[in-house]
């Protein structure tokens, strides 16, 4: 009876490995429903064959590595909506590791990280043992066993094949073997990855616009300001948990910004990712080129290819990069065409930080023009936002501009409830908390644009990307980006058939982000492609 136990309690843990998900939407006991048909062929196999070999570590091993794959899985799905690839987000685990300790502190990150390395470790020594239960069971037929473990390894492969299309059948096997499916599906896009690398760094190195001259011309030496706004997508206008909060401000603002005498058209741009990862939809509206993952994003940088801001230093203008989320060396900007880079660093904020943010938006808006030397060139400035920045807790107040100092006055707002940790227990909460962060940021870039209505500059606010998936509510990857300037420069981008306003039509002209750059050179250059260029 207590060998029975033994055995039971054993393959009930592997069959729980085994049907663990590897995504936010399947984490449910709906998943114990499935019988995975690796469950037989391990057993029967640890039956037929003991622990010769070390085949016990050696399925140990490989299980192990099965529950990382799930798990990173389910860690990228919550946050960036897509599947962990070890090739191109290994390096995300650092960056990770920044943000949490910016929520709960360097000692519960230290805590959280080791109890991480001991319970995979522990994790692996019970599943060595668990197996060694089964292999050290006396069995008289171990031929039989064997052949019918070969039989089920069969069944098992059939499955496989069938799902990753190796092969067809009328019907899908009855039983899974999706644990096998996702570890072979994973092991086979890193190889595509490694080859796609491959790939994009030739494609990086063809460029139409590379020798190119006399770009920008036609504004005039205007200057031209590009605000990013953190997590700023389409479902601020189609998810009635935000639309009603944020179409409202943005009238407002619209009304404000009329006043000033400045036009405004507002299109949609596919981001190449979600839920973070904002540089890779900085690159691409930048470099012209599809920055959908890290390695492609590295690439690009290596290729020597040509951003919108080396065209603008071309064309007599002073590059700037305002960048209060950049903490640590930003090696990488030199390679971005910018003249000056100021990182959280520079910028003369003496108030609390609001967590991981390090500004908030308003004081960033206020402060950012009189952070530059003087210089008798026209600006091109990226200012990139960070206030609605996840986790969304505590989220700033809008304050009267004129009262904006060192940055003391945020104090009490920066010390503000929920925390991270109890915020993010609620999902609701963390979707009211996301709508109000948005909110608080699109007032702050709006009312920045309003005041420098009398400079008449050429104003790009564009969205990076959507929310994780679970707030914004969908897997659309659109984010809206707004131009606003004087009426004569606004039109000619006439032909990009964008909405006039603050609000993009629902039904508008969708174009990837990547197209920016080349439809941007071409419609505010003479000599350059008169063409919108296809992606």
């Amino acid at each position: 009876m207590r060998r029975a136990l033994a055995l039971a309690f054993a393959a009930a843990v592997i069959f729980a490995v085994l049907v663990l998900p590897n995504h936010p939407g399947t984490m449910k006991w709906s998943a114990l429903n499935r019988w995975p048909l690796e469950l037989p062929v391990l057993l029967l196999t640890m039956l037929a064959v003991g622990r010769r070999w070390g085949l016990t570590y050696a399925a140990a091993a490989l299980l192990s590595v099965a529950v990382v794959i799930k798990l990173a899985d389910y860690a990228m799905f919550s946050a960036f909506n897509r599947t962990f690839n070890p090739i191109l987000d290994t390096f995300l685990i650092g960056a990770g590791l920044t943000l949490l300790e910016g929520s709960i502190g360097l000692t519960l990150t230290a805590v959280t990280v080791i109890g991480a390395v001991l319970g995979l470790a522990a994790l692996f020594l019970m599943l060595e043992r668990c197996l060694r239960v089964w292999a050290d069971t006396p069995n008289p037929v171990r031929v039989p066993t064997a052949i019918a473990a070969l039989l089920c390894a069969t069944w098992a492969a059939a499955d496989a094949g069938h799902h990753l299309k190796a092969w067809r059948f009328e019907a899908s096997p009855p039983g899974t073997a999706w644990t096998t499916r996702l570890t072979v599906k994973r092991g086979t896009e890193v190889a595509q990855t490694a080859t796609e690398l491959a790939r994009f760094a030739q494609e990086a190195q063809t460029d139409i616009y590379a020798d190119a001259t006399g770009l920008l011309d036609r504004l005039e030496g205007r200057d031209v300001i590009l605000i990013w706004v953190e997590s700023y997508g389409r479902a601020s206008f189609d998810n009635p948990l935000y639309a009603p909060t944020h179409l409202s401000t943005l009238l407002e603002a619209q009304a404000d910004i009329a006043r000033t005498g400045m036009a405004m058209k507002s299109g949609w741009l596919t981001s190449p990712t979600a839920g973070g990862q904002s540089w890779l939809a900085h690159g691409a509206l930048a470099s012209g080129l599809w920055t959908s993952d890290n390695g492609r994003y590295n690439a690009m940088l290596t290729s020597g290819h040509k951003w919108l801001f080396h065209f603008a230093q071309g064309a007599g203008y002073r590059t700037s990069a305002i960048m209060p989320a950049i903490t640590v060396g930003w090696p990488e900007s030199l390679m971005m065409g910018f003249d000056h880079v100021i990182p959280a660093a520079d910028i003369p904020y003496q108030g609390a930080r609001f967590r991981w943010v390090t500004v908030p938006d308003q004081f960033t808006l206020a402060t950012y023009r009189d952070l530059l030397p003087t210089d008798p060139r026209p600006d091109f400035v990226q200012v990139a936002l960070i206030s609605s920045h996840a986790p969304w807790t505590p989220i700033p107040d809008m304050i009267p501009w004129d009262d904006i100092g060192d940055g003391t006055e945020f104090n009490a707002m920066a010390a503000r409830g929920p925390t991270p940790k109890a915020l993010w227990r609620d999902r609701d909460q963390v979707r009211d908390a996301y709508r109000r962060s948005v909110d608080y940021a699109l007032q702050a870039a709006f009312g920045h644009v309003a005041r420098l209505g009398a400079d008449a500059p050429l104003i790009i606010v564009a969205g990076d990307h959507q929310a994780a998936g679970f707030v914004a509510g969908s897997d659309n990857k659109d984010v809206a980006v707004h131009m606003i300037g004087p009426a004569h420069v606004l039109a000619m981008i006439d032909h990009w058939g964008w909405t006039d306003g603050l609000i993009p039509a629902a039904n508008g002209p969708v174009r990837r982000m990547d197209s920016f750059r080349n439809d941007f050179l071409a419609a505010f250059s003479a000599n350059a492609v008169s063409e919108m260029v296809s992606q």
